[in-house]
């Protein structure tokens, strides 16, 4: 086994305090809180910026650095999973925007989603549909493969001019199962498009462990997630320590962040997620 340099980069991601209400936690609060906890670095949720001025980006820049902290990377949203041209080209857009804010804010590596057969429903209805996979009547899945390839080609050259990496991640849709998040990223077949592990994302799988391994050579960041408390939307009994052990067999020395989904408070549940984390990860390494 690999263990690399034997340290745990581990951050967080500020949708671990912020959950899609409707008030916003700000980050720079999250920043705080992170260096009060001793961590490495903090993953921004774009969605959670209070604006894309240049005046902000450069303070939360400036705000990172003083307490120490890497801005890693800016978790953002697209579905490249559309019929329609036009609208996989805004999506297209967005995503390289989305670079260009990442570049901004000296952020290495930006998440891309790959989008999926939505059915116009709630979270709920995806859990339900087991990840929006299948097709829409006329469609096939590799139509969505097709889309979802072409898309992000278009944005890799601009990704690669800015030094940012594009990190797909299984987050639903086409990424929902190991097997097709290799397809999209071995196809690509780029230096500039790695992997996002989302440690609870492989739900559908038979083995959630054996889809880790499939995809591990590929990863350059890990999403923990934690439930403390119970999950918003499920909870699973995670064995951190084995998938440390398969991302480290793999090769992987990349952070580590936190999504805390739980229903305990915040102030409790992140430094119990971040104890057991690095529990986890001295019996891996």
């Amino acid at each position: 086994m690999n263990s690399g340099n034997n340290a745990l980069r581990l951050g967080t991601s500020t949708y671990s305090y912020w959950h899609f209400t409707p008030e916003k936690t700000p980050i720079e609060s999250v920043l705080d809180a992170a260096a009060e906890l001793g961590l490495s670095g903090v993953e921004i949720l774009h969605r959670q910026m209070e604006s894309e001025e240049n005046a902000y980006l450069q303070k939360l820049k400036r705000h990172a650095f003083t307490l120490g902290l890497d801005l890693y990377n800016l978790s953002i949203h697209q579905d490249f999973v559309h019929d329609d041209a036009v609208v996989r080209q805004q999506h297209v857009d967005h995503t390289l925007h989305c670079i260009d804010l990442a570049h901004e804010m000296g952020i290495p590596s930006i998440r891309v989603n790959s989008g999926g057969f939505r059915k116009q429903g709630s979270f709920d209805d995806l859990i339900k549909a087991k990840g929006w996979v299948e097709p829409w009547k006329g469609s096939t899945m590799d139509d969505g493969f097709n889309w979802v390839i072409d898309s992000i080609e278009r944005c890799l050259p601009h990704a690669e001019r800015r030094g940012v990496l594009l990190l797909l991640e299984n987050h639903w849709g086409l990424t929902t199962f190991a097997r097709d998040m290799a397809r999209i990223i071995e196809t690509i077949d780029s230096p500039w498009l790695q992997a996002i592990l989302d440690m609870g994302n492989f739900l559908f799988e038979d083995d959630m462990y054996a889809a880790m391994e499939r995809v591990a050579p590929h990863v350059r960041l890990a999403h923990a997630k934690t439930y403390p408390g119970g999950g918003s939307w499920y909870s699973l009994d995670l064995d951190y320590a084995r998938i440390f052990r398969i991302l480290l067999d793999a090769g992987w020395r990349g952070y580590c962040s936190i999504e805390m989904e739980g229903a305990e408070d915040v102030a409790t549940a992140v430094p119990r997620s971040i104890e057991m984390l690095r529990q986890s990860w001295k019996s891996a390494s």
